[in-house]
């Protein structure tokens, strides 16, 4: 069983320890309103106290809420953030052109259509279980491209501001995303150091309580922000809860039948989540220092 009490010294002294040993001065990490950064700046102040900085990286479609909880977030742990607005530079590369203008034109509508032509679409055809593996269809490949280079994009300014101030990158990313994939290879992943990398997602949240994130954030659904009316939930098909006890049953050396049956979840989601995590394999092969859960769960 996780234990938030038990696991922030852990966590606190893991952040520490890697710093010094990667011989930085301090840490920054991107802040983008979201339970996942909101947690790993509580963590990181707790760690390494004013040596923290906070990038705030909106873009032309991001949530109107984001910078405000990003904000939010850095004024209740008290630590200091720079804002780089993303939207030129993704301008210039083309990013936009390879989606409708209509995303950005009329947000409110296209998130209701976007919303519901998500959910209808066969997990085959969906853009991120589809994008594990190489994307044959052509339809799919602009999205792809326009998604993510917003999240390697953030990580080359993270690494920007951090290699000017000899900070070393945190990364946000946790343990249920890295064992479905849902992360951008050689983007969200590409980071120094994975403090919540060792907790799934619902851990997370339990987490985000104990160290007292504000509410709004905890309130509101997990999103990448990257397309309007994308949540997380929403991109896989199922709720992070399900995908947990799927993944935990694995962890356990459980069977694909015995998972459903133990969890009262259908076969066919604890194949998708099994599939998920094969076609996922490659992303994992290059990952940022983490805590092992063996050392979180037996503390």
């Amino acid at each position: 069983m996780f234990n938030p009490e038990r696991f922030v010294p852990i966590a606190v002294e893991f952040i520490k320890e890697k710093v010094k040993e990667l011989e930085r001065d301090g840490a920054v990490l991107g802040i983008s309103g979201g339970v996942d950064s909101a947690v790993v700046a509580s963590l990181a102040k707790k760690a390494l106290g004013k040596r923290v900085l906070g990038l705030i990286l909106p873009e032309r479609d991001s949530s109107p809420e984001s910078v405000e909880h990003a904000k939010l977030v850095a004024e209740t742990f008290g630590i200091k953030t720079e804002t780089f607005n993303l939207s030129p530079l993704l301008e210039t590369i083309g990013a936009y052109s390879l989606v409708p203008d209509v995303l950005h034109r009329k947000r409110k509508n296209a998130e209701k259509v976007i919303k519901i032509s998500y959910s209808i679409l066969p997990p085959f055809l969906k853009p991120f279980s589809r994008g594990l593996l190489g994307v044959k269809e052509k339809l799919l490949r602009g999205p792809t491209a326009y998604y993510r280079i917003k999240h390697r994009l953030r990580m080359v300014i993270l690494y920007f501001y951090a290699e000017k101030l000899n900070y070393a990158v945190l990364g946000t990313t946790n343990r249920t995303e890295e064992l479905t994939g849902f992360f951008v290879k050689y983007g969200d992943s590409a980071t120094d150091i994975a403090p919540i990398a060792c907790l799934y997602k619902t851990e997370v949240f339990e987490l985000a309580k104990y160290l007292g994130v504000p509410s709004p954030i905890l309130s509101k659904p997990p999103s990448p922000d990257l397309i309007p009316g994308i949540t997380d939930e929403l991109a896989m098909g199922m709720k992070y809860e399900t995908i947990d006890k799927i993944l935990t049953g694995f962890e356990l050396g459980l069977s694909e039948k015995e998972i459903a049956k133990r969890e009262n979840i259908s076969l066919r989601k604890v194949k998708e989540v099994k599939k998920m995590m094969e076609n996922s394999y490659h992303m994992r092969r290059h990952l940022p220092l983490s805590l092992q859960r063996k050392e979180v769960i037996n503390a």
